[in-house]
């Protein structure tokens, strides 16, 4: 059965080849007579897949040898706290965040409760259309670190730069762009990304720190959730996400195979700039987001009214196309083109775009033009 497109947000869709291997250990991993599912993470058979993908997403990144790799539970959204947790027990209790969309403004929510939160920059005023250029941002250089989203998932904009921030450590949300493109690891003290965009599915968390961080958790840090007692013990204070961790060794090595990263982001370029070509020609839909900062990662788009978007959605899911809704805080439409969406998958969308506007393009122009004088 040919299998949709899959163009969801998270979790996302994996290579073919990296599920039919799953499929093909699931009972029996490489002749252990044991399944992924039901090794303790003390065996040697486990330790074995930890070391593998450890060792295969160092070398994807170049790894300097001050960071270290973690594989934790909790997903982005729960280290939004537990990075406070870890990094604000140090000469201050305070922090920078740019705000850039959901996630960010989400991310500064979460910290505040750990400690003090200043706003060095903000993208709000301008409908998080935009990223803020850093003579707008104003950084304490007392911070015990500043914190950004790299792609902002619900809102379609991207960093495509990387902010000085001088002697206070830079800290990331890389969730929806981990290894869709190549990144200097040593600009930041903190890289953090729930895998099940580009790193395989829901239920890891994996944090790249550096070592001279790892002694900065506040007292009540639970032991489970403290990155420097995790770091001593190789991720195994407590059960790690064994599968999770597998199947994002699977990835790892799907990339590898694949020439790396950058091999990955010219491959990912190619589909955004196209879906954006088709976006921008149609006069039909339409992005909101600055040239500049447009994701290559999440294409963000709209259609003159609610009604044909609502209509391009269910068409879409009966030819194959599916997971194209916008996040409900943002609303639109919504194209995830992660590492493993095929270049036919954006050709096949843009395709169904181009057939749509065809037919409702007049349609579209009326209802538009119905709906302002509503709201007027």
């Amino acid at each position: 059965m040919r299998r949709p497109l899959n163009f969801a947000s998270g979790p996302a869709m994996l290579p073919g080849e990296v599920l039919q291997q799953a499929r093909e250990e699931m009972l029996d991993w490489r002749g252990s007579g044991v399944s992924v599912l039901e090794m303790p993470f003390t065996s040697p058979e486990y330790q074995t897949i930890a070391a593998e993908a450890a060792a295969d997403l160092g070398q994807l990144l170049a790894l300097p040898d001050r960071h270290r790799i973690l594989f934790l539970q909790g997903g982005a959204y729960a280290h939004f706290a537990l990075l406070a947790m870890n990094l604000m027990g140090g000469r201050r209790r305070a922090a920078d965040y740019v705000l850039t969309g959901l996630w960010s403004a989400r991310a500064a929510s979460e910290g505040g409760r750990y400690g003090a939160i200043h706003i060095a920059a903000s993208g709000e005023a301008d409908g998080f259309t935009r990223i803020p250029p850093q003579a707008e941002w104003r950084l304490d250089p007392q911070a015990a670190y500043c914190h950004l989203v790299s792609n902002e998932t619900a809102n379609g904009v991207q960093f495509h730069w990387l902010p000085d921030t001088g002697l206070v450590p830079l800290v990331a949300d890389m969730t929806s762009d981990f290894l869709s493109r190549p990144i200097d690891v040593s600009r930041f003290g903190l890289i953090y990304a729930g895998a099940q965009k580009n790193a395989g599915c829901a239920g890891l968390t994996v944090i790249l720190i550096r070592d001279d961080l790892l002694d900065r958790a506040l007292e009540q840090t639970p032991a489970v959730f403290n990155y420097g007692l995790q770091a001593g013990c190789d991720g195994r204070v407590n059960t790690p996400p064994t599968f999770a961790v597998y199947v994002a060794g699977l990835m790892f090595a799907w990339i590898r195979r694949q020439g790396g990263l950058e091999v990955i982001a010219r491959n990912n370029r190619r589909k955004s700039e196209k879906l954006y070509a088709a976006i921008d020609e149609s006069g039909f839909y339409r992005c909101p987001v600055a040239g500049a900062d447009r994701s290559l990662t999440n294409v963000c788009f709209r259609l003159p009214t609610q009604a044909l978007e609502a209509e391009f959605l269910a068409e879409g899911r009966r030819r194959g196309l599916v997971h194209l809704e916008g996040h409900a805080a943002a609303g639109g439409l919504r194209a995830s083109l992660y590492n493993a969406m095929p270049a036919e998958g954006v050709d096949a969308l843009i395709d169904f775009m181009h057939e749509f506007a065809i037919r409702h393009h007049a349609l579209g122009k009326c209802g538009a033009a119905r709906e302002s004088a509503t709201r007027a």
